[in-house]
């Protein structure tokens, strides 16, 4: 597990004032600790509830990843123990067929990464053998998270509850229910978009019925901007037609231009926040500070961490948001200052599914942009303005060496 036990977490923070805390869905935050192999018939620690979480119920990593399998409270799901699973990222384990060996089986065709164990027509990354009664079905994976979450609600709806809800819809591979497949023009990437919908209208719908709305803080926000190919050939390139995925932003997925770093962030309360838009900087990190600051629970003194409190700002009592945020590109970070950003020397992006965006660089001196007037990230102002970037290269550099 990626996560130091040890640090201050949100649903963690939340309990010591007296929150139940939940986790449903996609985890891809790691399992165990490097020293020790994880034994997939036993209770596997460390994980969510190490880390906060009074309930549980995730995949072991991504849909894409072995082993295909739920956990629930440490728990995989449904497993025999005469069936044991074993798991392996650098050589092959037991006899399944992979997307390499036998592609005839497959049902949507994948890239070399994700074409091992075949699981429910699907290649993933990674090799399994074991636990065929555990093995999850694609289609039915959105279904069975939302029940999963109706039901965390209205068994914890009498005392106050967090629940983090991790969709998977728009992660690889996607395959929708039955129900939404043909929904939109777009394939699988469209209709998974739709389930999405569903999923967090039904979740919605429940705390109506329960009578929750009112007193429940909803955010809905993504981990990344938009890629169009990662892994499967699910049609997302040739069927985008005209459609911008990432708006009028430039890039996506893995790069440090808007488009990567940029997401959806809608926070709800109904009857306590006002409709409207919102064009400060905020982080999802700043969840924590300011959700304590809600609670009246109290951050650790002795562990630094780079949330800051803008609890006025998500409830609309304030403007004013962050100062900067640093931005997390595939090799490469960059800054934004208000309407400012700046990218350092060096490859915007790795990898991706556009290809124009993988051969862009921001050459020797790096590359300035004032976002208002050039929200694709086009007009380097870097030569035009050397002292801003002076400005920004060092408060970049001094905001990465500060990292808690």
């Amino acid at each position: 597990m990626i996560i130091d036990v040890k640090r201050p977490t949100l649903p963690a923070i939340l309990k010591t004032v007296g929150y139940t805390t939940g986790l449903v869905g996609k985890w891809h935050l790691g399992l165990g600790t490097p020293d020790k192999p994880l034994n997939w018939s036993e209770t596997i620690a460390p994980g969510p509830k190490e880390v906060g979480f009074d309930y549980s119920f995730h995949m072991a990593a991504t849909a894409d990843r072995v082993p295909a399998v739920y956990l629930e409270n440490g728990k995989v799901v449904g497993l025999d123990p005469k069936d044991p699973i074993e798991v392996n990222y650098e050589q092959q384990v037991g006899n399944d067929p992979t997307g390499l060996s036998q592609p005839e089986l497959l049902r949507m065709e994948a890239d070399e990464e994700h074409a091992k164990t075949i699981v429910n027509g699907v290649s993933r990354i990674g090799w399994m053998s074991g636990g065929k009664s555990a093995r999850w079905i694609d289609e039915d994976m959105g279904d069975t998270y939302v029940a999963k979450a109706i039901k965390f609600i209205e068994n914890n709806q009498q005392k106050p509850f967090f629940l983090y809800y991790a969709t998977t819809e728009n992660h690889v591979p996607r395959l929708p229910h039955p129900r939404f497949q043909g929904a939109t023009p777009l394939g699988p990437r469209g209709d998974a978009v739709v389930q999405l919908d569903w999923s967090v209208g039904q979740i919605v719908e429940t705390l109506k019925k329960n009578h929750l709305l009112d007193n429940t803080l909803i955010i809905f926000s993504s981990d990344n901007g938009p890629v169009l190919f990662d892994g499967y050939k699910d049609g997302g390139l040739e069927k985008n037609g005209n459609h911008r995925p990432a708006g009028p932003w430039h890039g996506g997925k893995y790069s440090a231009w808007e488009g990567g770093c940029r997401v959806p962030f809608i926070v709800s309360w109904q009857g306590t926040i006002e409709p409207g838009l919102s064009s400060a900087i905020v982080s999802q990190m700043d969840l924590l500070a300011s959700f304590a600051a809600l609670t009246g629970a109290v951050l650790p003194a002795d562990s630094p961490v780079d949330s800051q409190n803008l609890l006025d700002l998500l409830t609309g009592k304030a403007e004013k948001g962050r100062d900067n945020i640093v931005l997390q590109g595939v090799g490469i970070q960059s800054i934004r200052r208000g309407d400012w950003k700046y990218i350092p020397p060096g490859k915007v992006m790795e990898r991706g599914g556009f290809d124009e965006w993988m051969k862009e660089s921001t050459g020797t001196e790096g590359a300035l942009f004032f976002l208002p007037e050039d929200p694709e990230e086009r007009k380097n102002m870097a030569q035009k303005y050397p002292a801003k970037v002076r400005e920004l290269r060092d408060l970049l550099t001094a905001e990465v060496k500060r990292k808690p």
